[in-house]
This record gives structure tokens, C-alpha cells and sequence, in this order.
């Protein structure tokens, strides 16, 4: 294990089931034991950065600060690349989850899943419901729209490359700016720094591009598989759902499914938001402090 004090958080890395370096960013630190921890799950090809500014707003809570551990999966971020495709998929990641938990010696923590994370929490609900104290997912549900998937699989398979940061602000201000009227351009320039690193002052997209090319791979003829036997472990725990008001991934009927499912679910809107809601801006942040607190 690696570990060294960063902005705000603890930059960690530790050891995957299978031998992989994984990293982490840890929020608070474990002195922080009084409350339950947070553990937030990325989208499908983001990583740990994209909850930096959530965590430090719940880490550094000046009433009821709490730790958080924000993730890389195996292929995204600073993790290590498996050399082995077919591993990237819901099951190794779900472990890879539970392997974390047990690495930061965490029996019980609360969950934010957005979008690729909240799959995973699906089936970590089934694999390991004790260490499931409450639930955020972040638009996401068990059953995905296809029209939102293949936009995602257009966007991610895209042949553009920027050749520098304004660039690439710019390219996801034309992808996406119509589902997110709500951004500033502080918020443009946050994603972008989240989504790429830096390679000698070009910006680089900061995944496996094996992952972005399984989606090729998908029959949009052919209904996709849903995960409502998974969704239905959750049904006593806490749950809030998040959806992007211009969300095309989480649909109404899925959500009303949701609901009927899972009666004291928590249902929020991010307004002027799409797939995926940037959970530390306002009013979403002031609903996720107080369920995080009621949790």
C-alpha cells in the first residue's frame, strides 16, 4: 500500500483479488469513526475525481464531517490496466468493491453509485448486503434506456481527440451542453480535468478504450437485460435515486418502477442536469447531506 496526502484527501493504492494495483482516494482518513463512512462508485469509464468536490464537501462538513472513499476501477484512472478484457465487467468490479471495503477495513459504509457504479451496487446488494447501510444512485436504475446507451457508446467511441484543455472543453460543451444547461464554465473545465489526464499538456482520456468498445459489442434489436431481482435486495435499505431532469438513460416509467418497488424510496430531481448529475452542486447537495445525516 501507497499512500500520500494529496488536496484534500489521501492518494492510496492497494492490491486487487487477482494481483492488479488498484488506487483510491481516501477523504477525512480513518480517524473520522464516529460516523458512517461513504464510498462513491464512478460511471463506466470515469474515475475517483469525478466526486472530488463531493467529498471534500462532506469530509470537511463543519458539523458532521464524515470520511469518504471515492474508487478507480480496474482500467480507469490510476488502476492498473487488466490485461484481461473480459474482466471488465459488473462481477469483477462488484468484488473489486467489497476488496476495497475490506482493504480500508470498512463493515458498513453508505453508497453513491453513479451510472456504472450504481449497476455495481445492484449486485454488491446481493453479494454483500452487510456492508449496505444506505444507497444514493445517481441516475441510474435497474433497467437503461437504449437510446441513452447509445448515445454513451457514440460519445465514448468518438475519433475526436483534443489537442489541448480548451479543446477538450469545448468537445464535451458540444456533446453535452444541451442536456446540462444548468453548468457554469467552472463546472465545464472541473469535468474535463475529471474525464482526462494530463500527457505533457494534452489531455488524454482516462480509460482503457477496450471498455468504451465492449458497448460496440451490444444488439440494440434485442431488449436489454435489466437487474430488478438485484434492485429488489434493496428494499430495506435507505435508498434515494437521483435523476438528471434531461436524463435519457433512467426513463419516467423505469423510475415509477422504482417506486412501486420500494415505497419510501427517495426520488430527487437535478434540474438543468442530464446523465449524470454533478451531485455537488445545489439544490442536490443541500438532499444528499441530509439523507447521508438521516442514513
Amino acid at each position: 500500500m501507497d499512500t500520500a496526502r494529496d488536496d484534500g484527501f489521501w492518494a492510496i493504492t492497494y492490491r486487487s483479488d487477482d494481483g492488479l494495483t488498484l488506487y483510491a482516494r481516501d477523504y477525512g482518513g480513518p480517524e473520522i469513526v464516529d460516523r458512517l463512512p461513504i464510498v462513491c462508485l464512478p460511471g463506466l469509464t470515469r474515475n475517483s475525481r469525478d466526486f472530488h468536490q463531493l467529498a471534500l464537501l462532506l469530509s470537511t462538513d463543519p458539523g458532521t464531517p464524515r470520511r469518504v472513499i471515492t474508487l478507480d476501477y480496474r482500467g480507469r484512472g490510476r488502476s492498473d490496466r487488466d490485461v484481461n478484457k473480459a474482466n471488465y465487467n459488473l462481477r469483477v468490479e462488484s468484488q473489486d468493491v467489497a476488496s476495497a471495503c475490506q482493504h480500508f477495513a470498512i463493515d458498513r459504509a453508505i453508497f453513491i453509485g453513479t451510472s456504472r457504479g450504481g449497476l455495481i451496487l445492484h449486485l454488491l446488494a446481493e453479494m454483500r448486503p452487510d456492508l449496505i447501510a444506505a444507497v444514493i444512485l445517481n441516475d441510474i436504475g435497474p433497467k437503461i434506456a437504449p437510446s441513452g446507451l447509445k448515445r454513451i457508446r457514440d460519445y465514448l467511441n468518438s475519433t475526436v481527440t483534443p489537442r489541448d484543455w480548451p479543446e477538450a472543453v469545448a468537445f464535451l460543451k458540444a456533446c453535452h451542453r444541451q442536456y446540462f444547461p444548468a453548468l457554469q464554465e467552472h463546472d465545464w473545465q472541473e469535468m474535463a480535468a475529471a474525464i482526462y489526464r494530463d500527457a505533457d499538456g494534452m489531455p488524454v482520456a482516462d480509460f482503457d478504450p477496450a471498455i468504451a468498445a465492449q458497448l460496440q459489442r451490444i444488439d440494440f434489436d434485442q431488449p436489454l437485460s435489466d437487474l430488478w431481482r438485484y434492485y429488489d435486495q434493496l428494499a430495506a435499505k435507505p435508498l434515494m435515486v437521483i435523476k438528471g431532469e434531461y436524463s435519457d438513460l433512467l426513463s419516467d416509467d423505469t423510475l415509477a418502477e422504482m417506486n412501486a418497488r420500494h415505497p419510501s424510496l427517495a426520488i430527487l430531481e437535478a434540474p438543468g442536469q442530464g446523465h449524470a448529475p454533478l451531485l455537488h452542486l445545489e439544490p442536490i447537495f443541500r438532499h444528499i447531506r441530509r439523507f447521508v445525516a438521516e442514513a
